[in-house]
């Protein structure tokens, strides 16, 4: 009972409070047979039309292999002597060079020029040789290439080269001599190679080189 004097409106009025049915709430998770029949007909809707490709019958495909066409090796070798020479000529070469029509010489730079010296008059015992005589330019090249990595191989320090004087050749050119000169200074080869220098007459003379090789 409230007390007299005390203002209550609301007394007497009965608080009724509904309370409501709690029911399942439903969520993404529903599989319900239907809402699977509904979504397998939207899918085939949206696939009308579609049709599945074949297998590819030539597999996948790598890069294209590189040209081999007749010439391409000849006019990369034709490249190299150019680029070689207008090094030697321009000073920018990785060896020093000198020649004449019957003497040829060359050093690789930084190398104390006292080892070309020995060199020059045979101090090293000439362990292998090559004989160019008869073959072509790019026959020599790969010849050349195939005997350096062979006798470098095998440990071999000093190594005689006879490319011959050029005296049966066009103008009596000595084209070998100057082929030489630029496979043994520069590219694959010339990594190899500390010295080289026209042999003394009993080796051959202006007709062949003897080739110091990198230990």
């Amino acid at each position: 009972m409230a007390k007299k004097g005390f203002n209550t409106p609301f007394a007497g009025i009965t608080k009724k409070v509904k309370i409501a049915e709690r029911r399942p709430q439903k969520t993404n998770s529903d599989t319900s047979p239907a809402k699977e029949a509904s979504e397998e007909r939207l899918f085939g809707e949206e696939m009308a039309g579609v049709e599945r490709l074949e297998a590819d019958p030539r597999g996948r495909l790598g890069s294209p292999p590189p040209s081999r066409t007749p010439g391409s090796r000849r006019a990369q070798e034709d490249a190299e002597v150019h680029a070689a020479l207008a090094d030697l000529v321009g000073g920018t070469g990785r060896f020093d060079i000198a020649d004449g029509d019957e003497y040829i010489e060359g050093i690789a730079e930084g190398i104390d020029r006292r080892l070309l010296k020995k060199l020059r008059k045979g101090d090293y015992a000439v362990q292998a040789h090559l004989d160019l005589h008869g073959m072509t330019a790019e026959e020599a090249h790969r010849a050349v290439e195939r005997f350096v990595n062979v006798t470098l191989g095998e440990g071999k320090r000093c190594v005689l080269i006879i490319h011959g004087r050029g005296l049966h050749s066009k103008d009596s050119i000595p084209v070998l001599k100057e082929r030489l000169k630029v496979w043994l200074s520069r590219g694959r080869i010339s990594q190899s190679v500390l010295a080289f220098v026209s042999a003394r007459p009993s080796d051959g003379g202006a007709g062949a080189i003897y080739v110091l090789l990198r230990r």
